[in-house]
């Protein structure tokens, strides 16, 4: 089984087998060329599931770069109910893939209430209840997103990297500081809104390094979650 991950930035992929990932990678949402490279030495995979939150041109180049297999290419999409995850949401459908996928993978994880947390080029913040209902979630920039939209939206910032500070005395500092606090105050506030004992925040995504220090909650770093859902998604169906 073939799952992929089409983020904004990157596709993510691993083959799968049995449970067990035998292969796996990462390439630029852009670098179809690698992709189809790294996709020409796989073996035939029965099955290719895939959570694409990158567009409609996107999905025409992933079924492009595995037309030569016979199977073809499922893209998930959220669900009123999936693998023992209910999903609120006022549109089911109207979900991200990738959070859906991320949820049903959170909750085969902790099978408890949690907090799943993507800080990607957006950041995510989803609500987990203790029986598997998705409660809602808050969708903002992500931190090199507000970084540049602030950079590029105002005359005289400076484009410097900075580094997190109490007090930044410096414009980079301040820039950098804010867009962390922001972020980690987002995710604060919505771990006590859910307000359940025992509750974990399950923390991904590429800026999660920088995110991680500041959020003084009980935090299971975990990576490739969307990867992990779709598996699950793709092993539920199998067994129909």
């Amino acid at each position: 089984m073939l799952l992929l991950d089409a983020g904004n930035s990157r596709i993510k992929w691993a083959l799968a087998e049995d449970g067990v990932w035998l292969r796996q990678g990462v390439a630029g949402i852009t670098e179809w060329a690698a992709l189809q490279q790294a996709f020409a030495a796989l073996p035939s995979p029965h099955k290719i599931l895939v959570s694409n939150v990158a567009g409609t041109q996107v999905a025409q180049h992933l079924r492009a770069v595995c037309a030569a297999w016979p199977c073809p290419v499922e893209f998930v999409t959220a669900r009123d109910e999936q693998c023992g995850v209910r999903n609120a949401y006022q549109q089911a459908a109207q979900l991200g893939s990738d959070r859906w996928a991320a949820l049903i993978a959170a909750w085969h994880q902790v099978r408890a209430a949690c907090l799943v947390v993507n800080c990607g080029t957006a950041t995510t913040v989803d609500a987990l209840s203790g029986k598997g209902e998705f409660l809602g979630g808050l969708i903002l920039p992500g931190v090199d997103m507000m970084r540049r939209s602030l950079i590029e939206g105002t005359a005289q910032l400076a484009a410097a990297e900075g580094v997190w500070c109490e007090f930044p005395r410096n414009t980079a500092d301040g820039i950098f500081s804010g867009t962390i606090q922001a972020t980690a105050g987002a995710i604060r506030q919505q771990f006590e809104l859910l307000g359940i004992l025992g509750a974990l925040c399950l923390l991904s995504g590429g800026a999660a390094d920088s995110v991680q220090p500041h959020l003084k909650l009980p935090l299971v770093r975990v990576d490739n979650l969307v990867l992990q859902g779709l598996q699950i998604i793709g092993q539920e169906s199998l067994q129909k």
